[in-house]
C-alpha cells in the first residue's frame, strides 16, 4: 500500500510538473507588490513634521490653551497627533484617564500601521520553500525520465534521455530562482515598514509624554501658565499702592491747630 501511495504521488508530480508552482509564486509576487505600494501610499499620507508639532504642542500647553492644542493636533494627518487628541479629550478627567485614552488610541493606530505586513513577512519566509517544492518536483521528473530511459534499449531513447533529464533539472532550478526573487523584496519591504512603524510609535510616545507632563504638573503651576503671570503683576501693583496709603483711623484722629484753639477759648469763656 505504501508503494502504491508513492507511485500515485510520483505520477501526480510528474504529470503536473513544476509549472503550477511558478504560477503560484507569480501570483503571490503580484499581491506582495500591491501591498507594498498601498503601504507606501498610506505611510506617505501620514507624514508630518513631528519636531515642529511637538514644539507647538508644548508652547500651547504652557499657555494652558487646551482648545488650541486640540485644534492643532486635529489639523495634523499624522498618527501621532491622533493619539494626543484622544488624551486631550479626556484631560479634564485627570492624567490617569488621559494616559489610558492615549494607550488605547496608540493600540488602534498600531493596528492600522501594521495592517497587511504579516503577509509580507510570511511570504518572505516561505517563498523560498515554495520554490524548493518546485525544485523537488523537477528532480522527481528528472529521475523518472532517467528511469524510463534505462528500461528502453533503443539508441534513440538513450540519446533523448539526457535531454529530458536536463530539461527537468532546469525547470527545478527556475522554480528555486523565482522563489528567491519573490522572497527577497518581500523581506526587504517588511523590514523597512517595521522601522517606519517603530519610528511612528516612538514619536507617539514622545508627544504623549508632552501632554502628560502638563497634566501631571501641580494645579497652581497650570493656573500660572494659563494666566501668563498677569495676576502676579496685578497683585504686586496693588501691594505697592496699599503700602503708600495711610489707615483711615489715623486720618480721622488728626486734629487741625485752628479747631483745637477755638474749642479751648469756648471752654474758657
Amino acid at each position: 500500500m505504501n508503494w502504491d501511495l508513492v507511485e500515485h504521488a510520483k505520477r501526480l508530480m510528474t504529470n503536473f510538473g513544476a509549472a503550477w508552482v511558478m504560477w503560484l509564486l507569480l501570483a503571490l509576487s503580484v499581491v506582495s507588490v500591491a501591498i507594498m505600494l498601498e503601504r507606501v501610499w498610506f505611510y506617505y499620507s501620514l507624514r508630518d513634521d513631528i519636531a515642529t508639532l511637538s514644539r507647538e504642542l508644548g508652547s500651547q500647553l504652557r499657555r494652558g490653551d487646551l482648545a488650541e492644542a486640540r485644534q492643532s493636533m486635529e489639523r495634523s494627518p499624522s498618527a501621532e497627533a491622533a493619539v494626543v487628541v484622544a488624551g486631550i479629550i479626556d484631560a479634564d478627567r485627570g492624567p490617569k484617564s488621559a494616559e489610558e485614552a492615549m494607550a488605547g488610541a496608540a493600540a488602534l493606530q498600531r493596528m492600522k500601521l501594521e495592517r497587511r505586513l504579516a503577509f509580507l513577512g510570511t511570504l518572505g519566509n516561505n517563498a523560498p520553500f515554495i520554490g524548493l517544492f518546485g525544485t523537488v518536483i523537477g528532480i522527481v521528473q528528472a529521475f523518472d525520465e532517467l528511469g524510463k530511459a534505462a528500461k528502453t534499449t533503443t539508441q534513440n531513447a538513450n540519446s533523448l534521455a539526457p535531454q529530458a533529464v536536463m530539461s527537468s533539472i532546469a525547470e527545478a532550478l527556475v522554480a528555486t530562482a523565482i522563489g528567491l526573487l519573490v522572497a527577497i523584496p518581500a523581506v526587504a519591504a517588511y523590514n523597512a515598514f517595521q522601522r517606519v512603524v517603530k519610528a511612528k510609535l516612538a514619536n507617539t510616545d514622545a508627544l504623549s509624554h508632552v501632554l502628560l507632563a502638563y497634566l501631571n504638573a501641580p494645579a497652581h503651576a497650570r493656573a500660572e501658565s494659563g494666566s501668563g503671570g498677569g495676576g502676579d503683576r496685578r497683585n504686586t501693583k496693588r501691594d505697592r499702592e496699599g503700602g503708600n496709603r495711610e489707615p483711615r483711623g489715623t486720618e480721622q484722629s488728626k486734629v487741625t491747630p485752628g479747631d483745637g484753639s477755638g474749642s479751648s477759648e469756648d471752654e474758657a469763656n
